[in-house]
């Protein structure tokens, strides 16, 4: 990521889903971009969140179709995950993204052929408050602040490959990740940083 000083890049992953709307209302409340990196098994459940994300203005990514270890798939499967992904979100929004984040963060060699091949660019981070696993809203706050500087790229998740009804604290809840958001943002505005979308390698 190219960046100013004192500028970094809130990322989403997992969406879209039930809490997409709570993070975009506190991203438009400071004007600050960002990019959400989608499963497309979600996008195929929540199009219409997906058409939000887009007219708010933020960036979107590929995430895989269904979220697999890419590690332990086929290359005839690493290439469905992700082409299938592309499709469906080309689908909703009437253009294929360019952004591609791997489940988990690791990246086997077939899933960046398919990258060269569909124009994607590879995407990880710098900063992972681990907001997945619930840490409780101030740890998730104390390691965006203490870590985030110039060049970051943040992880969080507003979404989560599940079915059925979301349980409070369960693996789908983001509701620590939004109070997080909500939190941190403006101390570091407050600081002085800016954000920026993540963009395609030139």
């Amino acid at each position: 990521m190219q960046a100013g000083p004192r500028t970094l890049a809130l990322t989403f992953d997992d969406g879209p889903g039930p809490y997409t709307a709570q993070v975009l209302a506190i991203l438009r409340r400071y004007s600050v971009p960002a990019t959400f990196f989608m499963i497309g098994e979600n996008v195929a459940k929540y199009p219409d969140t997906l058409r939000q994300v887009l007219d708010a203005g933020h960036s979107v990514g590929n995430h895989t179709w269904s979220h697999p270890d890419l590690g332990k798939r086929t290359g005839d499967q690493v290439r469905e995950e992700i082409e299938r992904t592309s499709d469906v979100i080309a689908g909703v929004t009437g253009a294929c993204p360019l952004l591609f984040r791997a489940p988990y963060g690791y990246f086997p060699p077939a899933s960046l052929a398919v990258c060269a091949d569909l124009g994607l660019t590879p995407v990880s981070w710098s900063v992972d408050p681990r907001d997945w696993s619930n840490p409780g809203a101030t740890a998730i706050v104390d390691t965006v602040l203490d870590r985030g500087c110039t060049g970051s790229i943040v992880l969080e998740h507003d979404g989560c490959l599940i079915d059925g009804p979301i349980e409070p604290g369960g693996p789908a809840d983001r509701s620590q990740t939004v109070a997080a958001l909500a939190d941190y943002l403006p101390r570091l505005i407050h600081r002085g940083y800016r954000f920026t979308a993540v963009t395609p390698a030139a």
